[in-house]
């Protein structure tokens, strides 16, 4: 038993394999090979986008109920936290693009850049899977169920949804966690098939690099401050979260990757009560990792077209695209699609500039999504911390279940 447990590969180096394997493949495979891959990742992408919203309410509502009274609280101190750590990155993107771009990119001209998404292969086939609801109402309904929850004493509805929460880890362990590693593959073989992907980074090669820089200072911020509030080694709280930034770079998606983040966060200390609900929460409110990378291509544009920038016009941007992007993580690219409208309305870009930011935007989604959840696992210390605190002071006892583990003892991920 011990030697099989010793030969058991664990999910970070599968996501590395499968991403260079994707990268290795989609040198050489045919395209009706590539197009088999292609048409699993359409199958099971349609597959995730049904289940996501039933994750959320699976996992939120129960984690809201346990918490007691104070339920509604701890929503707005997560809600608070998320947003200030999402108008941070903004700024942060601004000043630093703001001192480094002008240079960056002068004399730059913009080459002929396409939608990578028009260049990718398509699937043989697909199945429809329509969601029972959307990401945002699932994320009300488990507010609304949550909280009344604390305040009636609905056992038959609590026990429902502990049951219905217990059917969700089964879901999450049993299938999307053992597929994410062939997910993976088939996304990184069909970018490299199709070629249009490097297009578009070897034309913002720079600013590509500027904000993957910006995006590790971001998350070493957020887990020093993580790490002060709860006395632990930040270095090692973010290592734990790896698996989940690895994912994120597969699946391009908040929301896709909130079994893995959930069970990374449980595993570096979490509480498994907090961890339910700040995690899947956070999928769909925090945003930092793609409002800095929108904030920096937006000026990295606008520098290059020589569209006139104003410091407040661009700080009511950060402060909108905060709002505005609230359960676009849902799907890969969401973000981009959501702030679009922001684009032409507040900062005057054209037609083709949208598409333009579109383009550089989904060819390097991934980073900005990774850093996203990566970030998610900080604030569930906070917030951790806070609960923890506050119940000390009310003499109220929390049961800290161990790591890898849900709430009611199912498993969150094999």
């Amino acid at each position: 038993m011990v030697n099989k447990d010793r030969r058991k590969v664990g999910l970070l180096p599968k996501i590395i394999i499968a991403i260079i394997l994707g990268i290795v493949c989609g040198l050489f495979f045919p395209e009706w090979l590539t197009r088999v891959f292609v048409t699993f990742n359409g199958l099971f992408g349609n597959f995730l986008s049904f289940v996501i919203p039933l994750i959320i309410l699976g996992l939120i509502a129960p984690a809201i109920s346990e918490l007691g009274k104070g339920a509604g609280k701890w929503l707005a101190v997560t809600a608070g936290i998320a947003y200030t750590s999402t108008i941070f990155a903004g700024l942060l993107g601004f000043a630093v693009s703001m001192a480094v771009l002008p240079r960056l990119l002068a004399n730059k001209q913009v080459g002929a850049v396409t939608n990578p998404e028009d260049a990718l292969l398509q699937p043989y086939f697909t199945v429809e899977m329509a969601p029972v609801f959307s990401v945002m109402t699932a994320l009300v309904l488990a507010f609304i169920l949550g909280v009344a929850m604390t305040v009636i004493e609905g056992k038959s509805l609590q026990r429902g949804l502990i049951e219905f929460r217990a059917i969700v880890n089964i879901v999450i362990s049993a299938i999307i966690i053992p597929l994410l590693p062939l997910y993976i593959f088939g996304v990184f073989l069909n970018m490299t098939a199709a070629g249009e992907v490097f297009n578009v980074i070897t034309t913002f090669l720079g600013v590509i690099i500027m904000v993957f820089v910006l995006t590790v200072i971001l998350l070493l911020i957020q887990y020093a401050v993580a790490g002060a509030i709860v006395h632990r080694n930040p270095f090692k709280m973010l290592a734990t979260m790896l698996p989940a930034y690895a994912t994120a770079l597969g699946t391009s998606s908040s929301a896709a990757t909130i079994p893995v983040t959930l069970r990374q966060a449980i595993a570096s200390g979490v509480s498994t009560p907090v961890a339910s609900f700040t995690i899947p929460l956070c999928a769909t409110i925090h945003l930092a990792g793609s409002t800095m990378k929108i904030t920096c291509f937006s000026l990295a544009v606008m520098i290059l077209y020589g569209l006139p920038i104003s410091t407040p016009t661009i700080i009511g941007f950060i402060f909108m695209l905060g709002i505005t992007m609230v359960a676009a993580p849902g799907v890969p690219g969401g973000a981009i699609m959501t702030a679009a409208g922001l684009l032409s309305t507040m900062l005057g870009f054209t037609e083709p500039q949208v598409g333009l930011m579109i383009a550089t935007y989904i060819a390097i989604d991934s980073f900005g999504t990774a850093t996203n959840v990566t970030g998610d696992g900080a604030i569930a210390h906070i917030v951790d911390k806070i609960t923890a605190r506050s119940n000390a002071r009310n003499g109220i006892a929390v049961e800290q279940d161990t790591p890898g583990t849900a709430t009611g003892g199912a498993t969150v991920a094999g």
